[in-house]
């Protein structure tokens, strides 16, 4: 068979069978590319049986062009797709394939829907911090200086905020329970859904005690722990600081607060985070409750995954020097949207008029080439 009259078919099970069989096992699907090469048609008929299998199902694929035994692997290996098995029945073939369709890539950290425009604010309520951890974003630490977001400041911002149609409000820092109001930014965003960011680690005795125990309950406290036992999360960061950061958490949940917890880690680790949930598990924190973030090479962290407005998702996030596109960029000068927390709707607008641009320039990404 020539390139000329080489015929593509699909081969369907028969009814009542959920499988086709082959000489390299059974398959959801069976093509027969004859003696095209992948670029000559075969991936596209590829391409479109794939899109028809669930995440899991299994192609087998027939060829009689020897140029498919290493296209076919490369090309599975660029999409994320993986060939399970390779057959010939001859060294001169034909070979057989079963590729199987992978899902969304494999990985430890949270994944999800991006946030719309307009509903979610991050507040930065100071930026002195009890620790200075070696990958912080916003370089906090017990030497840098606090700036402070005023509560009044805080309360315009909330009341325009709602006014537009905002849901939820996530207040971060440095640490948060050192800013001597935080319970006054809190109260400033009541009919919100309101989150503190906090390490924990400073919550027993004293003002900040007093003002864990005169938040409403509806306030959810998001805490850092990076490990289930001390190594990382103390090598990250400090000596100590896992101890006191459980003790934290503990705390938090016998006054009734709902604890969500937050990992940060340079690499991939399926183990540490396995154990992690098992730890997390036993602390009776939520699945829901939990997200595994890496970090991003911003602030202090000199390696880690690079993030630009090209390619962060944004959510407005105020500090009383301004307003940003990310909370993971506010030391980032290339990121500030304005130089004023206030007005919200202009750091929004100004938001969402970018976003627009982007997405009308993907959309020219394309050459459109009319032939009627």
């Amino acid at each position: 068979m020539s390139h000329s009259d080489a015929v593509l078919t699909t081969v369907l099970p028969e009814p009542g069978q959920d499988h086709v069989s082959t000489p390299a096992g059974p398959v959801a699907r069976l093509i027969d590319g004859g003696d095209l090469d992948c670029g000559s048609g075969l991936l596209l008929l590829i391409t479109r049986n794939m899109r028809r299998l669930d995440d899991g199902g299994h192609l087998g694929i027939r060829s009689a062009e020897r140029s498919v035994t290493v296209d076919l692997p490369a090309w599975a290996d660029l999409v994320g797709h993986s060939v399970e098995v390779a057959h010939a029945e001859s060294e001169q073939g034909p070979w057989w394939f079963v590729v199987e369709k992978s899902g969304a890539p494999a990985t430890v950290f949270t994944t999800g829907k991006s946030t719309p425009v307009g509903e979610r604010l991050w507040v930065y309520t100071n930026f002195d911090c009890n620790l200075a951890c070696d990958y912080c974003c916003a370089q906090s630490s017990p030497r840098a200086e606090a700036r402070r977001f005023p509560v009044e400041t805080a309360r315009a911002a909330f009341e325009e905020f709602a006014a537009m149609g905002g849901k939820e409000v996530f207040l971060t820092g440095g640490e948060p329970f050192m800013h001597p109001d935080l319970d006054g930014l809190v109260e400033a965003a009541a009919g919100l859904e309101r989150t503190v960011l906090t390490n924990a680690m400073i919550l027993g005795r004293g003002r900040r005690r007093e003002i864990l125990e005169g938040l409403d309950r509806s306030v959810a406290l998001q805490v850092s722990l990076d490990s289930a036992t001390p190594d990382l999360h103390d090598r990250q960061r400090g000596a100590g600081t896992w101890g006191k950061a459980l003790d934290g958490i503990e705390l938090a949940a016998s006054l009734g607060f709902r604890v969500r917890i937050a990992a940060t880690l340079y690499d991939e680790d399926p183990a540490g985070v396995e154990a992690l949930h098992r730890r997390l598990d036993q602390l009776d924190i939520a699945p829901e409750d939990r997200v595994i973030r890496p970090v991003a090479a911003e602030g202090f962290a000199d390696q880690g995954i690079h993030v630009s407005i090209d390619n962060l998702e944004p959510e407005p996030t105020l500090t009383v020097d301004g307003a940003w596109w990310h909370p993971v960029a506010v030391t980032n000068p290339h990121m500030r949207i304005a130089d004023h927390p206030l007005p919200v709707s202009e750091v929004i607008g100004v938001m969402r008029d970018t976003v627009a641009v982007q997405d009308a320039a993907a959309a020219t990404g394309r050459e459109v080439f009319r032939c009627a």
